[in-house]
């Protein structure tokens, strides 16, 4: 549903490279229309931000920093806790199946980092009206039907080790983060440092996860890792 935009409306801008967030504001410093709000290089700054104030559109990278939440986990993430806050995703990697889950997890729009930069406020206009914008690039194959991603995909498949009814936003963002270091090899003792959290905290989000996918140590859960990694 297309929504009156409030002149200017507010966008803020999450990228790990400063330099990338210095040509963004720059680009958006030439229209009036477009105010930032807030340009951030790390997930925690973003949300500490958000706390005090949403913006219109959130225009976030979709790859950071090792030890930050992934693409799909931070779109989730952000249209749980700031639902009002629409998400345009910006990526060097913008395959029809990564597009396809983004906009599946809630994203409202997708660009690749070698978009034309007069191009970037039109996308951001767009999505702040409550249109979807899809990198030009894309655009074509999804109106052939490439990016025709069933419900199920975004489902773990049947499994031995899986409760029945599972699905992606069974797991908070934490949860998913610890089953991956999980998945990497580290120790609990190891994913607190990685994090900075306790280590009673790590053990307990683990053992939630666990207790959600139904399954009981983690020779189970390597049996179920190719499912799993679909999500990454």
């Amino acid at each position: 549903m297309l929504m009156p935009i409030q002149s200017p409306f507010e966008a803020m801008l999450l990228d790990d490279h400063a330099f990338i967030l210095d040509g963004i504001s720059m680009t958006l410093a030439a229209h009036s229309d477009i105010r930032v709000v807030g340009r951030f290089t790390t997930t925690q700054a973003l949300f500490g931000a958000l706390r005090d104030h949403v913006p219109d559109v959130v225009l976030m990278d979709y790859c950071l920093q090792p030890g930050e939440i992934d693409g799909l986990n931070l779109v989730r993430a952000l249209r749980i806790r700031h639902p009002r806050a629409r998400v345009l995703v910006i990526s060097a990697q913008h395959t029809p199946a990564t597009v396809g889950l983004a906009l599946r997890c809630g994203a409202a729009g997708f660009i690749g980092k070698e978009l034309d930069p007069v191009e970037l406020p039109d996308a951001l206009r767009k999505v702040a009206s409550g249109e979807i914008y899809v990198h030009p690039s894309v655009a074509s194959r999804l109106a052939e039907g490439h990016l025709e991603l069933a419900e199920s995909e975004l489902s773990y498949p049947s499994s031995p080790f899986l409760k029945p009814g599972v699905t992606a936003a069974t797991l908070t963002v934490r949860e998913h983060e610890v089953l991956r270091c999980c998945l990497d090899g580290f120790s609990v003792t190891d994913i607190a440092a990685k994090f900075s959290r306790s280590v009673k905290t790590i053990s307990a989000q683990k053992q939630s996860a666990f207790r959600k996918l139904g399954v009981r140590n983690n020779n189970e859960l390597f049996k179920i890792r190719t499912h799993l990694d679909e999500w990454k």
